[in-house]
């Protein structure tokens, strides 16, 4: 009930702004839907809604759900917006390619 209410919320804004977004993903990516929230990443791209470093953290945290390195490629939109130097990025940059079992040096 709860995941309905939030889309229901999500779906009535009349402006959806990268912290709504951020939300959304981050939410599906805590329940186990990994899938969903790239799914969510994608939309919010196509809706032409810049990402944050908080969208990247729940890319991150998605893809290592689904231990679904090839999605990975989206972090390349990290590095050319400026987010390899924030810590956190980089920390779920790390967390990623160890779940996704890619420790090769």
């Amino acid at each position: 009930m709860a995941q309905e209410d939030a889309w229901r919320v999500f779906n009535k804004l009349p402006m959806r702004d990268v912290v709504s977004w951020n939300a959304m993903t981050l939410a599906h990516g805590k329940c186990g839907q990994g899938w969903k929230a790239l799914e969510l990443f994608k939309q919010m791209q196509q809706e032409g809604v810049p990402p944050d470093s908080v969208t990247f953290l729940g890319v991150l945290s998605a893809c290592a759900s689904v231990l679904q390195l090839k999605h990975a490629g989206l972090l390349m939109n990290a590095i050319q917006s400026g987010c390899k130097s924030d810590a956190f990025v980089g920390n779920g940059l790390i967390d990623m390619y160890v779940k996704c079992g890619s420790m090769e040096v």
